[in-house]
């Protein structure tokens, strides 16, 4: 309906509607984000690392301007591709692109195609560059890896995607790190929707860890996983690396015996009241090369006669408690959060194309969306706001209507008196241009 004639209301016949106001956008807090773009050199570096397989002879829009383009869409919640076609001729769009119109979605799609099995790394060195700049900025004494997979789903011909029996449906199985501390996403790779959780995982984190260590010695690295990536490989990895950990183990036959030798076997006094003891063990499976500090939770619920066990091991020293360290384990938990937010509010399961590299190329521009917003939230929002949810972000600071009023060489987005969140967009946005980085 765009070029609707006046449409009249049935409850007020008074009231027309029409599509024809104008140079307007109800996007006028993209304007943050591009300021904050170019205070942290966001675009400038995703240009330097940009490497396509590009064979146009000529062109209207920059690869570059495409993936800025695409970037902007996603934050603002546009992330298929035909939604450029009606966000063509947007004055706040094209404003924060630099381009007099938008591309078009047959142009964002082709864009996709240009990716090939080079083009990759390049972005994940792009991301590592600006995790690297907030890194320093926040002074981080601290990373955690937190490290999952998830899945993607698929609905035509994906090339790779298979059925995952775990998750009962078709698609793509990636594998994530996020920095359990400052809700960074710090890697993610596609693989094939078959394989198995911990396949490639070493070579997938040792990058990060040996990175860290060596660009941020001060830094103390700790990694947690769940029963997926229990895999010695990855324990030594971590110990070679002198990286703490804490990998929750499955269950088996041996440490099942190991748990019931700790746990209480009488029966308990008060069934109303739950029951729960840590208990710290050394143990030894068979595919380990040596033994390693197993951490034994027993929980026994209200109502229940029967303790169910929990295993953990763990290279943390003496010093912590069996107990804080199950307890450093399950605020793990707050990944699934940010996994969620990156599906939901980023599209990082959005797999639309038949190509896998195009497939991983837009998987990576939501990471980069996802991370964009994350550092403007981190830094520049006020205290009380810095876990704001991306669909909040959306209402509060870039869902704002403004009129686009040219006056020599200036232009004026004028935006609604009635804006309710006003006071707190103009506050990040002092915030933003006060912000010093190296």
């Amino acid at each position: 309906m765009a070029t609707l004639p006046h449409t009249t209301l049935d409850f007020n016949h008074q009231i027309k509607l029409s599509n024809n106001g104008g140079a307007l956008s109800s996007d006028t807090g993209e304007f943050l984000f591009r300021e904050f773009d170019e205070k942290i050199g966001f675009s400038q570096t995703l240009a330097r690392h940009l490497k396509l397989k590009d064979e146009r002879r000529y062109h209207i829009h920059s690869n570059k301007d495409l993936l800025r383009q695409k970037i902007y869409q996603i934050i603002a919640g546009y992330a298929e591709d035909d939604a450029a076609d009606q966000l063509t001729n947007d004055p706040v769009l094209t404003q924060v692109i630099g381009t007099n119109a938008l591309a078009s979605q047959p142009s964002l799609s082709r864009f996709f195609e240009r990716f090939d099995s080079d083009s990759i790394q390049p972005f994940n060195q792009a991301n590592q560059e600006l995790l690297d700049k907030a890194h320093r900025y926040r002074e981080s004494n601290a990373i955690i890896f937190d490290l999952d997979s998830t899945h993607s789903d698929t609905y035509g011909e994906q090339e790779s995607a298979a059925f995952n029996t775990h998750y009962g449906t078709v698609g793509f199985h990636p594998l994530v790190a996020f920095d359990g501390v400052t809700r960074d996403f710090l890697k993610a790779k596609l693989r094939p929707g078959n394989v198995y959780t911990s396949n490639g995982v070493v070579e997938f984190v040792k990058p990060l860890i040996t990175h860290y260590n060596e660009m941020f010695p001060e830094t103390t690295p700790f990694l947690r996983g769940d029963s997926g990536f229990a895999v010695p490989d990855l324990y030594e990895c971590c110990e070679a690396e002198s990286v703490y950990y804490v990998i929750r183990l499955k269950s088996n036959p041996n440490l099942q015996r190991l748990a019931e030798e700790y746990c209480p076997s009488t029966a308990p006094s008060d069934v109303t009241k739950s029951e729960c003891y840590y208990e710290e063990t050394e143990y030894k499976a068979q595919s380990w090369s040596r033994s390693r500090k197993v951490i034994i939770q027993s929980v026994r619920p209200a109502g229940e006669l029967f303790f169910t066990h929990s295993f953990f091991v763990t290279n943390l020293k003496d010093v912590f408690l069996p107990k804080a360290i199950v307890r450093s384990y399950q605020k793990r938990g707050t990944m699934e959060n940010y996994i969620k937010e990156a599906k939901d509010g980023f599209n990082l399961d959005r797999m639309s194309s038949h190509s896998f590299q195009a497939n991983e190329a837009r998987m990576m521009l939501s990471l980069l969306a996802y991370n964009l917003t994350n550092w403007m939230r981190t830094l520049c929002f006020p205290e009380e706001q810095k876990t704001m949810q991306i669909q909040t972000i959306r209402t509060n600071v870039i869902k704002v209507a403004s009129k686009l009023v040219r006056s020599g060489r200036s232009f004026y987005f004028k935006l609604s008196s009635s804006f309710v969140y006003q006071a707190f967009f103009w506050k990040v946005l002092q915030r933003i241009q006060g912000l010093k980085l190296e």
